[in-house]
């Protein structure tokens, strides 16, 4: 099923089932995002759990805080993840080499959630390889991580995945080792976006192609939903690169 088939339907009144009862799939995250709004915060029981989500714990940024610490604790947690920067990752590429992010200093970032199936996929590669020809000897950089967490729409292997992305899309720009984005196995790199522009119950990445801004310093200033389109990023690319 496409993103944008779930994210058109109108969703009918329900209730969380328990632990014991819950089937063995997790709703998929757009739903919970669509619903967010209607269920209040404290009529969700604390055995929810979505995609390595609990509501009595989160794991920030690698450290788990549990909601019964005092607000101090957590806001030193905080600002423990303000002092990172993205270039203080290593991540694995396509080819298995590791590829320490602080190469990127003193660029712009767009990093992207990426999938070789999903509804959004040509559009999106599109775009993005138009984006990149256009700025990319301006300082800017686009990063896109391969995930197949939402709707196995990323199945392939690695090799799969960068034949796909180089030769129906030309793309030139990085393509890193597949990860998560979400759960208890959630790239390092993925937890500090994350922690660094979160929301509802952690702002869990809700499909494929969410996008995070980066500035040359290695903070995050915006993020973007999967409907949103590259090109619809192109103005705040280009306020970035004139900073």
């Amino acid at each position: 099923m496409s993103f944008s088939s779930i994210f058109s339907t109108t969703l009918p009144s329900f209730s969380i089932p328990s632990a014991r009862n819950r089937p063995s799939f997790c709703y998929p995250s757009i739903v919970l995002h669509s619903i967010s709004r209607k269920i209040p915060l404290g009529s969700l029981n604390s055995s929810f759990f979505q995609d390595g989500f609990s509501l009595k714990s989160f794991n920030f940024n690698g450290v788990s805080v549990n909601s019964t610490q005092n607000s101090s604790s957590a806001k030193v947690h905080a600002r423990a993840a303000t002092e990172q920067t993205i270039h203080d990752f290593t991540v694995k590429d396509i080819d298995g080499k590791d590829v320490a992010l602080s190469k990127f200093k003193g660029k712009a970032l767009l990093i992207v959630n990426v999938a070789s199936k999903c509804g959004l996929t040509s559009s999106n590669y599109s775009e993005l390889s138009q984006v990149y020809e256009k700025y990319k000897t301006q300082g800017f950089e686009i990063l896109a991580f391969p995930c197949n967490q939402f709707g196995g729409q990323e199945p392939g292997s690695n090799p799969e995945i960068k034949k796909f992305a180089c030769t129906r899309f030309k793309a030139e720009y990085p393509i890193f080792d597949k990860v998560d984005v979400n759960g208890p196995n959630t790239a390092p790199v993925y937890q500090f976006l994350k922690s660094s522009a979160g929301g509802f119950l952690g702002d869990l990445v809700k499909w494929n192609f969410e996008k995070f801004l980066v500035d040359k310093n290695g903070k995050v200033v915006e993020r973007y939903p999967p409907t949103t389109s590259p090109l619809q990023i192109e103005k705040d690319i280009k306020k970035l690169l004139a900073a």
